[in-house]
């Protein structure tokens, strides 16, 4: 049932936000160069996928989790972009992609070991990852890997359509803070 709600949300945030998108892309042109980040993130059952964001810090940027850049790496308009969550807009592709879900716990690096090793004891990866969900929404981030994979659990074990929706509308009006970067 949430997958319906995943496809039919993401396609028409996708449908709906294009001008929004476009016009991100184009300033992102001017801030950045690359207005779109690609990575290889853990996904459902410790498959690889490509999450597709809008940039946020420059380039040359260390290719680690958010806790751990540098807070000078952020760009002015990557700052507005994070503020207002539009940076996550063009992940609506990887929830219509089936990469992810909108509710589900947030895809972490390869090369994040302890909260790999956390999430899989826990079965977390049995699920689709998502844009938002408990974690995000209480501001738990992946600094604090094994408080995030047992929050992560929490949630899977007790998502229902009305706690799906919670989160999305918790996310929209600004809960959480999303990653913190040094």
């Amino acid at each position: 049932m949430l997958r319906i709600f995943d496809v039919i949300f993401s396609a028409l945030g996708l449908f709906v936000g294009f001008p929004i998108l476009l016009v991100v892309f184009v300033l992102g042109l001017f801030d950045t160069g690359s207005p779109l980040f690609l990575q290889k993130r853990v996904g459902r059952n410790q498959r690889p996928f490509t999450l597709v964001k809008f940039r946020t810090m420059s380039v040359d940027t260390a290719s680690v989790a958010s806790h751990l850049a540098s807070a000078a790496s952020i760009t002015k308009m990557g700052a507005f972009l994070r503020k207002t969550k539009l940076d996550e807009l063009p992940q609506l592709w990887n929830v219509l992609k089936g990469d992810m879900s909108l509710v589900g716990p947030r895809p972490n690096l390869f090369n994040q070991e302890e909260l790999i090793s956390e999430r899989s004891k826990l079965g977390v990866y049995d699920v689709r990852p998502g844009i938002t969900g408990l974690a995000q929404v209480q501001n738990i981030d992946m600094s604090t890997p094994k408080l995030l994979a047992e929050t992560d659990k929490l949630m899977i074990d007790s998502l229902s359509v009305k706690a799906y929706f919670t989160y999305i509308l918790q996310t929209v009006t600004g809960s959480g803070s999303g990653d913190a970067v040094n």
